[in-house]
């Protein structure tokens, strides 16, 4: 029996999986039956790991212990460091994996090892590499990593046919934005060309509107506690998306003898996050400038990411390319229903074994060569340039530089600068050359990049020939990587079958934190009531508290977003 191979969008602020089954790319639900999973992991205080919804809840009442938006940080080497345990970005980003792993085994009803992960186009070599490595640490054999607006266009490919279109593709998540060019014709999705911005996405405006709401009501942002400032963010986040189908929200903050509330719209919200807005035409003037194309020659506006179901984003867009974005795009799925299908393909499934999708190098990828006019500024020699259709291998000859020369160092650099100093350095390579006057010996370098961001440099020279996988920032050893798989392993991920209770809990605690008075006794007198009922561990009991317990937090949410002198709050009715 062949085994399946998942899908996954590993995002900023909510991850989600897909598998190619019956003919078509299905979403994987979660335990509470939803297909977005929160980015976000929380340490209980016994040490054991709440990730997605649950986690989240606890961002504000547990900040210590809570982290999301790590991704942000993949491929460095920034330590989080939750209650008393320690972990680097991939390590969170693997129980993240690990989480959406154990929903698609009881999914499918079979063990699942392999999977192709989705990534932001412009992402490095380092944080493709901590990508792979969290999916290691997650248990997967990660086949493929897809460029994420790649992704989108193979399942926008799927839905929508195979008619011929030049389609620009705007990825807006919550912390990257990829902007793409891709050409879809007959059964082959090819990108041409790829820009973006890695510290750009819908986590950015959550904070500036927070950021400029306390400007307006006389308070510093700054010298908030962390959880206060976590509280902000989140009513922020909360207004934005209400923007998107009203034309005002009240955002409404009550903490110690701070007491504020404002009207928020999508006007006062392109007011205050302008600089954010102009930020998002440099990659798509990048785009169209490396594809040799001008907006009139796009046949199609594919907006993905949920960020991008912002009114104002698909108004600044659409005035600036002159065209409205697809109506039947699927903006919180289509990247993982694409990373689906790109499982399928690699899976060899029978009805897409002939769809082909190509993809580009988003960097320049080149050495350093020696500047005789500024010595100590070597200049970047490119062999592959960006935007080249991967897998890639080009090859360009060296010579050395001065006579009875021993040895020469081969410095690979990742960059659009002239000077290396202004790149990132890969990796390095010493190869001995036979001694001679300056400029008769010849190194030869060969670059072989493949479709996972794999970079592989070969040197020959009249001695010796010497080839090196090269990943930036490979800061674990095998032998590393299995040390920290068992220690993941060991920790205790909170038991599937308990994720929704375990999440209305941790709602109800967040809410409790930030309410006074009336509100805050009515959820205290419900919280007794449901661990009662969550006590006497019968299924069908559970059930019934949940759905209550969720019905009057969803009116405590709703009271605690109106005027916050308005009278009214729904009592809280104990059963018993």
């Amino acid at each position: 029996m062949v085994m399946a191979i998942i899908g996954i969008d590993l995002g900023t602020t909510n991850s989600l999986a897909a598998v190619w089954k019956d003919g078509r790319c299905q979403l994987i639900p979660n335990a509470s039956g939803a297909y977005l999973t929160p980015s976000v992991v929380s340490v209980e205080e016994d040490g054991s790991i709440l990730v997605g919804q649950a986690a989240k809840e606890r961002l504000i009442s547990h900040p210590d212990r809570t982290i999301s938006r790590f991704k942000r940080h993949m491929g460095t080497r920034q330590v989080f460091t939750l209650g008393k345990k320690q972990f680097y970005p991939e390590e969170l980003s693997a129980l993240v994996l690990r989480r959406l792993r154990e929903d698609a085994e009881c999914f499918l009803g079979e063990p699942v090892t392999e999977a192709v992960i989705s990534v932001p186009a412009y992402f490095t070599e380092a944080q493709r590499a901590a990508t792979k490595r969290a999916g290691t640490l997650a248990g997967l054999v990660v086949e493929r990593l897809v460029n994420e607006p790649s992704a989108a266009a193979l399942s926008a490919h799927i839905q929508e046919g195979a008619d011929d279109r030049v389609c620009l593709v705007f990825d807006l998540g919550g912390g990257t934005l990829d902007v793409s060019l891709v050409e879809r014709f007959e059964n082959v999705v090819s990108v041409t060309a790829v820009s973006g911005d890695n510290r750009l996405g819908g986590s950015d405006f959550d904070l500036a509107m927070a950021q400029a709401f306390c400007q307006e009501t006389g308070m510093d942002f700054d010298h908030l506690t962390t959880g206060q400032q976590e509280l902000l963010i989140r009513q922020a986040e909360t207004c934005k998306i209400a923007l998107t189908t009203q034309p005002m929200a009240m955002m409404v903050v009550s903490f110690d003898d701070v007491h504020a509330s404002l009207t928020i719209t999508n006007e006062w919200l392109i007011r205050k996050c302008g600089r954010l807005f102009k930020r998002m035409t440099a990659p798509i003037q990048q785009v169209l400038r490396d594809a040799g194309l001008s907006p009139q020659a796009l046949d199609e506006l594919v907006l993905v990411g949920g960020s991008s179901h912002m009114p104002s984003v698909r108004q600044y867009i659409s005035k600036t390319l002159g065209m409205e974005p697809c109506q039947n795009s699927r903006p919180d799925t289509a990247i993982a229903l694409g990373a689906g299908i790109c499982a399928g393909m690699k899976a060899r499934c029978a009805d897409i074994r002939e769809l082909v999708l190509t993809d580009v190098c988003p960097f320049t990828l080149g050495v350093a060569v020696f500047n005789p006019e500024q010595p100590r500024r070597h200049r970047m020699c490119p062999i592959i340039e960006r935007n080249s259709v991967l897998p890639s291998s080009k090859e360009n000859v060296f010579w050395t530089i001065r006579d009875r020369q021993r040895r020469v160092d081969i410095e690979v650099y990742q960059g659009e600068q002239p000077y290396c100093q202004d790149n990132t350095l890969l990796g390095k390579l010493s190869v001995p050359v036979p001694q001679g006057p300056a400029g008769t010996q010849q190194v030869r370098v060969r670059f072989s990049y493949d479709i996972n961001g794999l970079l592989e440099v070969e040197c020959r020279t009249a001695i010796k020939e010497e080839s090196a996988i090269l990943l930036q920032n490979q800061e674990m050893t095998p032998a590393e990587v299995e040390k920290r798989l068992q220690a993941l392993s060991a920790l205790k991920l909170h038991p599937r079958e308990q994720e929704v209770p375990r999440a209305l809990l941790a709602r109800a605690e967040r809410l409790y934190a930030s309410s006074l008075g009336e509100t805050r006794a009515a959820l205290d007198q419900a919280l007794s009531w449901y661990q009662r009922e969550l006590s006497s561990q019968e299924p069908l009991r559970v059930a019934k508290a949940s759905r209550r317990m969720e019905q009057m937090l969803d009116s405590v949410e709703a009271y605690l977003g109106r005027d916050p002198f308005a009278d009214g709050f729904p009592q809280w009715d104990d059963p018993e």
